[in-house]
């Protein structure tokens, strides 16, 4: 059966109360809000939703009390902090939990699309993260003996995809950052797609990097411009991050159609060149002091070299920051993959929000699945660095970002570890950092472990087909590293005007000295003017040292900001953003 053109209500109509629902796209670009959206509007019960990263969709349909059970890696809202209704479903119990590592929800697709009632996986040595499902076990493989895990697979009754085009044959054409909508469509019984053009028959892939969905696995599609909205959907628009942060802080979330003017303002950013922004010239506005996020920024710069190849993931401008320096400066070989494994190859470029999507989506070499990323890149060991953000660290290296308890007692629920189980192992260096040092963050134990280096030795890798590597906390005092004899921290390193005291009392373990105990050096000027000036001329990489009071009005500084740099590259004129 060829597809079904429908409008937006009977496509959303096409999902039952009850159904084990998918939702494709990746952090802010492709989401299918307007689909999600009718959904909730529909009063749509009993759901199991499915999902890598749960984000903004999760957040509608937990408001509109449509979920029951949640399988999931992570779910926040990016640079807009933690996913209040998320956390609080978590927190209060208000619904089932199924927590999974990366790798694991992949195979599990993959397993359902071939029909395999399971499939294997390396298992994330040191995390304990699969304590936390049920939906995976350890057993050796029956071959070889050798100690694996194994995803069950993970069937859908529906996923809804937003994509760029359909032609009137019924084929979807994706393009961007594709998260797993190359391969969770397909565990899927039904298909729902949203596009922003149907077009005639024949004449899809005009993108050179497009990827087609054939319309045999397509069950329904309707066409729906700015379907994604607020998210992106390049290259007809970027995400608009003023509307998102409006949604991120409002009590009751909703999805508002843009204004003229707002649309105009996403089309412009979508269609700003590279060469214009390599061309432009940011103000020369240099701090006579580095800041923590600089001094951190560039001892992380460091540690890459030109063979480095380095993935950003989520919410880490901070790690962003130092990719981009090493880069501009001591690297220039080095690779950058964005946007959860989606864009491969990314040309430099300054730090930006939806303007960032839009330029690594015209430069990348290729665009990619997150779960190929992880099949080729990731387990092969081929990326040397993934520097990640973590709430709390141990005195053995390894992190959480999954639950804390409170001083009071109060379980306190985090986004989730996301891929960090699967990559502590997997990439050849883990480094962690830590924007607060505290006792707080630097604790003798975990609460959980998310993700750890269980493979430590350079033995237990190379027998592993590892690369040997080193594990670091770059902290805003200093920096640690895993001894591989202990096992445990050491001190290497403290920043310029900490002392030994303060790192004492600010840690919650024994601060074990290296015998090689350093001052990291500090940024030279010519760093700071480069990071100012061209890295990060809007300052994205202070955000995450902002306390949350402050946090919501630096970010509309940040917005603001980059929309006066999309009106000036793009010669728009006046304009009331």
């Amino acid at each position: 059966m060829p597809p079904s053109f429908l409008d937006l209500s009977a496509a959303a109509g096409l999902v039952a109360d009850g159904d084990r629902l998918g939702v494709g796209g990746a952090l802010f670009s492709r989401l299918p809000l307007a689909l999600v959206g009718e959904l909730a509007r529909q009063k749509r019960r009993d759901l199991t939703y499915v999902t890598w990263g749960g984000g903004l969709p999760l957040e509608l349909l937990l408001q509109a009390e449509a979920v029951r059970k949640v399988v999931f890696c992570f779910s926040s809202l990016d640079v807009f902090g933690l996913a209040p209704r998320f956390r609080r479903a978590l927190e209060e119990g208000g619904v089932e939990v199924e927590e999974l590592p990366a790798l694991a929800m992949a195979q599990g697709f993959d397993a359902a699309l071939q029909r395999l009632p399971s499939l294997p996986f390396q298992i994330p040595v040191g995390s304990e993260i699969l304590d936390r499902s049920s939906l995976t076990r350890v057993s050796p493989d029956p071959v070889t003996g050798v100690t694996v895990g194994s995803a069950a697979a993970l069937h859908l009754d529906s996923y809804l995809l937003h994509a760029q085009r359909a032609d009137l044959a019924g084929n979807v054409e994706l393009a961007g950052a594709l998260g797993m909508d190359l391969t969770a469509p397909f565990a899927a019984r039904n298909l729902v797609v949203s596009v922003e053009e149907i077009v005639p028959a024949g004449t899809l892939q005009r993108e050179r990097r497009a990827h087609v969905i054939p319309h045999h696995f397509v069950g329904a599609i309707v066409e729906c411009p700015l379907g994604a909205y607020p998210a992106s959907c390049l290259p007809y628009y970027a995400a608009d991050y003023r509307a998102l942060g409006a949604a991120a802080e409002s009590e009751l979330l909703t999805i508002a159609f843009p204004t003229a003017e707002r649309r105009r303002l996403v089309e412009a950013t979508a269609a700003v060149e590279p060469e214009r922004v390599a061309r432009h010239r940011f103000p020369r506005v240099v701090p006579a002091e580095p800041s923590a996020a600089d001094v951190m920024a560039v001892c992380l710069a460091r540690e890459y070299t030109d063979e480095s190849i380095c993935s950003a993931g989520a919410v880490s401008p901070l790690a962003m920051t130092s990719y981009l320096l090493a880069r501009a400066t001591h690297a220039p070989g080095l690779t950058l993959i964005t946007t959860s494994g989606g864009y491969v190859d990314v040309e430099p470029r300054p730090m930006l929000l939806g303007l960032g999507e839009t330029l690594d989506y015209k430069t990348a070499t290729a665009y990619a699945t997150g779960d190929g990323t992880y099949h080729r890149y990731y387990q092969s060991g081929k990326i040397s660095h993934e520097v990640i953000a973590t709430a709390q660290v141990d005195r053995f290296g390894r992190a959480n970002t999954i639950e804390v308890q409170s001083p009071s007692g109060r379980t306190v629920r985090l986004p989730g570890q996301g891929g960090m189980a699967d990559v502590a192992n997997m990439h050849q260096h883990f480094l962690l950092y830590v924007t607060r040092h505290s006792p707080l963050a630097l604790v003798d134990k975990v609460d959980v472990s998310g993700a750890a280096r269980g493979l430590l030795t350079d033995e237990e890798r190379l027998a592993a087909g590892l690369r040997p590597g080193v594990v670091k906390i770059v902290t805003n005092l200093c920096v640690f590293e895993v001894d591989h004899e202990s096992r445990e921290l050491q001190l290497v390193s403290l920043h310029p005007g900490v002392e030994l005291a303060d790192v004492d009392r600010e840690t919650g373990f024994e601060v074990v000295r290296s015998p090689s105990l350093d001052r990291t050096r500090p940024p030279s000027s010519s760093e700071l003017e480069l990071i100012a000036t061209e890295i990060d001329p809007l300052g994205i990489r202070h955000l995450e040292f902002t306390p949350a009071r402050e946090r919501g009005a630096f970010l509309a500084d940040l917005i603001a900001s980059e929309e006066r740099l999309v009106i000036e590259l793009a010669s728009l004129g006046a304009m009331n953003t």
